[in-house]
């Protein structure tokens, strides 16, 4: 099913939770609502389930304005953080509830239910389980225990809620894997909300990078990563650090009024803005046009290093951050010279 959302727009008292909202998704897409708490990703998800109702704006369903509809009219499966499994059910009970509460003109007969909720016994991979409690599972089962569930009234959309926020590391990472090949097998559009930007970058077909209560760029987890439209969205998505710089003659980028070895293409003579680089996209250098700092801290990281550098700019100290070999001659106190090897420049203002 394709949804469409135009122009939504949520105020709760005199709070703007969405601003002018408009976001396309197909049918049969994984899509991921990304951001920091507070940028309305739970609420456009909300808005889209009929949960909550828009302050302005519409949401179109396969074409039709779904806007006021209920939760019941929209037919969406919803799966909560927290489960909300029904802890004095069995595992079957809980995924044949949906279907059991419809009006007697909609429900399906008690075999149908029974067969329904065994095949998603075997979808879920939970075989053997269904007269098991809630408390007699892990976190991980009883998260496919509330998938199932969502699933049993075949909606026409599944949206999902920080689905895997209360689980431990492993475990999230196993139920992503398992969530995407359940996706592939089914083919339902499928909208989830993280603010793990692993999670969105590893699951989704695109990834909706919300701040503030707007979407500040919507691409595939490559567009987003390695060509963030914004400020925020590069600072947002993975590691990073950002300068203060200005454009000199032939598109030179200046850091402190120095030349740090980089020219910025077009780039307009006297501008002002921010350089982004990302911790691996940077070489040492013994070249004098280059960035230069103090080494306060260092990790390893896997088979690198993470140097931690102080850099002076108008007198105050800037920290950043550079990914070195392990041979690299990098101790507390060192001096070095590096310059980014990719990089972006966003104009101030």
């Amino acid at each position: 099913m394709d949804v469409t959302i135009s122009h939504i727009r949520k105020q709760f008292e005199r709070f703007p939770a969405l601003e002018d909202v408009s976001l396309d998704i197909k049918s049969g897409e994984l899509i991921a609502l990304l951001g920091p708490s507070g940028s309305g990703k739970t609420t456009l998800l909300r808005l889209i389930a009929g949960l909550e109702q828009p302050s302005g704006g519409q949401i179109f369903f396969d074409g039709t304005d779904a806007s006021h509809h209920t939760v019941q009219e929209r037919n969406v499966g919803f799966v909560f953080q927290s489960y909300a499994l029904f802890r004095h059910m069995t595992v079957a009970q809980n995924i044949a509830f949906g279907l059991k509460v419809r009006p007697s003109a909609t429900r399906p007969a008690r075999e149908e239910i029974r067969r329904r909720v065994t095949e998603l016994l075997e979808m879920v991979q939970l075989s053997g389980l269904e007269a098991r409690y809630p408390n007699q599972l892990s976190g991980g089962q009883r998260q496919r225990v509330a998938l199932a569930r969502a699933m049993a009234i075949e909606p026409r959309i599944l949206l999902l809620d920080e689905p895997f926020g209360a689980l431990d590391a492993q475990v999230r990472k196993e139920l992503r894997r398992w969530l995407r090949e359940f996706h592939d097998r089914t083919g339902h559009t499928t909208v989830f909300v993280t603010h793990d930007q692993e999670e969105a970058l590893e699951l989704a077909d695109r990834v909706v990078v919300m701040s503030q209560g707007k979407i500040e760029q919507v691409g595939s987890a490559d567009d987003v990563y390695d060509r963030p439209g914004s400020p925020f969205v590069f600072s947002f998505i993975g590691e990073s650090s950002g300068l203060p710089v200005r454009i000199g003659d032939g598109g030179a980028v200046l850091f402190d009024g120095q030349p740090i070895g980089v020219a910025e293409e077009g780039g307009v003579v006297g501008s002002q803005g921010t350089l982004f680089f990302r911790p691996q996209d940077v070489a040492l250098t013994e070249a004098d046009a280059a960035l230069f700092g103090t080494v306060t801290a260092c990790r390893r990281l896997a088979g690198t290093r993470i140097a931690e550098i102080d850099i002076a700019n108008d007198g105050k100290a800037r920290h950043v951050e550079i990914e070195v070999a392990l041979d690299a001659p990098v101790t507390l106190g060192a001096q070095l010279r590096f310059r980014p090897t990719r990089w972006t420049f966003f104009r101030k203002g």
